[in-house]
């Protein structure tokens, strides 16, 4: 199993754009893939859930953690990875 913590530094936190591209970018992968909200002390959701991500109250500053598991695990951690520290801008 694959994991990572990582701060979401947008000022919408995973609200709205950034969770729908988020939970879009975890969907395209097969690997098992959930999200919690460190600073917030929430239990791990469903990555791949619109509904379960927003519930997790991320906002501009607090730390996720992640966690893959499946064969594209390490492909879904890194594109993850890219998403929250690029800001959640798609490189086109």
């Amino acid at each position: 199993m694959e994991e990572l913590e990582i701060v979401v530094d947008h000022p919408a936190g995973l609200h709205l754009r950034p969770a729908a591209m988020f939970v879009q970018t975890a969907a395209s992968f097969d690997a098992d893939i959930r999200v919690r909200n460190v600073t917030r002390d929430t239990a791990f959701k469903n990555a791949k859930s619109s509904l379960d991500v927003m519930s997790l109250q991320v906002s501009e500053g607090n730390t996720i953690a992640i966690t893959a598991e499946g064969e594209d695990a390490g492909e879904a951690m890194d594109a993850l990875r890219g998403l929250v520290e690029g800001g959640f801008t798609k490189e086109e």
